[in-house]
């Protein structure tokens, strides 16, 4: 098995649509440790991220269930609502809500962000953070665990390409987080990003698909912009100190 070609170009394949589609996942992540101490941020990631793999493990080996979310439910107003919707629409929902709290958080200021939500404390803070991680992480891997289901056949391959991508996920949120900390305009923009996919998650839940390729090009073009952005400043800041009094 490990000598086949194929079997490796299926993993290699895997991996990467996991890593690419798990990036709504890190920015969601970024923001959502950055409520905790600078202490906890770490533990909180790298173990919501776990529990995320977990997750994303056992819908792997559900797979039965999982055809099962596709199962229509109801039918409202000729429409028909299969749970795969229903985690769809709440998941959207949750990101909506969620970035609207913290854009409000980051723009008004530290003196307002008591009033939108206390930031989480100690052990049941980084709990609650890794529990939202795991959940969010549902939502977000429904669609990718089916996808290679699709593609390829071998549960073996499946799990050790979620397993790569995870480790990924762990090795590059971290420094993706401290640089979102120290430019809150990228914060804000990320913030933009999840209000976006929110938007396209609660659409897909009611049936209007938007495609993925528009919504990582759209990101991908701000993001650039963004980068000469802060190169501009940094250019500009660089160039104004060297200035004689």
């Amino acid at each position: 098995m490990l000598g086949d070609p194929q079997i490796w170009l299926a993993f290699i394949t895997l991996s990467l649509l996991e890593i690419v589609l798990g990036i709504d996942n890190i920015i969601f992540i970024t923001i959502l440790v950055q409520r905790l101490p600078a202490a906890l941020q770490q533990r909180a990631r790298i173990g919501g991220l776990a529990l995320a793999m977990l997750t994303r493990l056992a819908l792997l080996f559900s797979l039965v269930w999982l055809t099962h979310l596709m199962q229509p439910l109801f039918t409202v107003m000729g429409q028909t609502v299969s749970a795969r919707d229903l985690v769809l629409l709440a998941g959207g929902l949750f990101l909506l809500g969620k970035s609207v709290l913290e854009i409000h958080a980051t723009i008004e200021g530290p003196a307002a962000a008591p009033a939108v939500q206390a930031a989480p404390r100690g052990r049941g803070g980084v709990v609650g953070v890794m529990v939202q991680i795991a959940l969010i992480d549902i939502v977000f891997s429904i669609d990718s665990v089916l996808t290679a289901i699709g593609l390829v056949r071998q549960v073996a391959v499946m799990a050790a390409a979620i397993v790569v991508a995870v480790l990924v996920m762990m090795w590059v949120s971290g420094p993706i987080g401290a640089f979102i900390a120290r430019h809150p305009t990228i914060k804000v923009l990320a913030l933009a990003f999840l209000l976006l996919i929110g938007v396209a998650l609660v659409a897909e839940g009611l049936h209007f698909e938007i495609p993925k390729g528009y919504l990582y090009f759209a990101m991908a073009f701000a993001v650039g912009v963004e980068m000469l952005n802060l190169r501009v400043r940094g250019a500009r800041a660089v160039r104004d100190s060297g200035r004689p009094p």
